[in-house]
């Protein structure tokens, strides 16, 4: 067993398994610029070893896999106008894409809490595995955001509305709606990983990705719809427009409990977020790759971490936790095309590029 121990980073090889382990516990394993860079060179270091088999994502502790970025780091910077926004998600994106494209099979355990930048590292795996504990969300619409790291691809591919559903209220998926939701592949029950993982590292070299899933479908439970795929039908009518008022207006008119309680959630979201979040998901149905995706939302980041939004969100969820931003605009009918266009503009030298 050869190890690099790099803190905030584990990644090293066990038989034929290159683990790469998010190692911030009490931080429920946010995930830093440094950790994405280490990230990287596990990847290069893996990619290359003919040892290496396959690629094992985990978090450390008990909690969860990743609760997203270190969105503390990000709010400092952009109150001073700083550039680690245009750095690391510029460095994050080109990451989510070459994880999707990686050679090797790249199982994620998708374990615990998995939110924003963790679904980026995971969600984008050929291989993601989902637990009894699995809570994943995209909740960046609270933070005056997007969903981001490819989020708004793999919601534009969820069954019906159900994807615009969950990026405009960012509620929580369990394992089996993450299923249902085209955001992770199996349910193994989290007591049954520790076999699976010892058996991913007795792997032979030059497995298949179909093999890879043969072994874990052995492990499964083979569920594949939780509670919210039974309200498909009502969230398929009610989310089906292409405006944020239309969509408030018929949550309005249907005044079921479900809907009632779905206006609440998303009166408390950022107008602005939402609005930007459907165009980006709207724009996403059509797109032909991830990275299409990407360089949309790139464009779209750089002008949210500009916007008093972001800082107001992260203030009220994160900074002093008060729970009552002050959105601006304050209502949906507010956010104008003028307002929307920065969003979606072309940002000459800066646009996203791939290798």
């Amino acid at each position: 067993m050869s190890s690099v121990e790099e803190g905030d980073l584990v990644a090293r090889v066990e038989g034929a398994a290159g683990i790469i382990r998010l190692n911030r516990p009490k931080a429920i394993n946010a995930v830093t610029l440094e950790m994405f860079r280490d990230i990287d060179k596990a990847l290069d270091r893996f990619e290359a070893d003919p040892a290496v088999a396959v690629i094992v994502l985990e978090g450390s502790g008990e909690r969860g896999l990743c609760a997203g970025g270190d969105i503390r780091t990000l709010w400092e910077s952009s109150k001073v106008n700083g550039d680690l926004g245009k750095i690391l998600w510029r460095e994050e994106y080109i990451l989510n894409a070459r994880i999707k494209k990686f050679p090797k099979p790249y199982i994620a355990f998708m374990d615990g809490i998995v939110m924003g930048g963790g679904v980026g590292l995971s969600a984008h795996a050929s291989h993601r595995i989902v637990t009894d504990r699995t809570k994943l969300a995209m909740p960046e619409v609270g933070l005056g955001f997007f969903p981001d790291v490819g989020g708004t691809y793999l919601l534009s591919r969820s069954p019906g509305e159900v994807g615009t559903y969950f990026g405009l209220t960012g509620q929580t998926m369990n394992g089996p709606d993450a299923i249902h939701a085209k955001f992770a592949d199996a349910v193994v029950p989290a007591a049954k990983w520790p076999a699976l993982r010892e058996t991913l590292t007795m792997l032979r070299q030059g497995v298949t990705a179909a093999e890879v899933t043969k072994l874990i479908n052995s492990f499964a439970t083979g569920e594949s719809a939780g509670p919210v795929a039974a309200k498909e039908p009502a969230i398929d009518a009610l989310f089906g427009f292409d405006r944020m008022e239309d969509i408030f207006a018929a949550l309005k008119r249907d005044g079921s409990e479900f809907a009632l309680a779905t206006l609440k959630t998303l009166n408390e979201k950022s107008p602005r977020g939402m609005v930007v979040t459907l165009k980006l998901l709207r724009l996403a149905r059509t797109a032909s790759s991830l990275e299409e995706c990407l360089v949309r939302e790139y464009r779209a980041a750089l002008e949210v971490f500009r916007s008093d939004d972001f800082r107001e969100g992260v203030r009220a969820a994160v900074i002093d936790k008060d729970r009552n931003p002050i959105w601006s605009p304050p209502r949906i009918e507010d956010v104008t095309p003028q307002m929307l266009a920065p969003y979606l503009a072309e940002i000459g030298a800066d646009e996203l590029k791939f290798n």
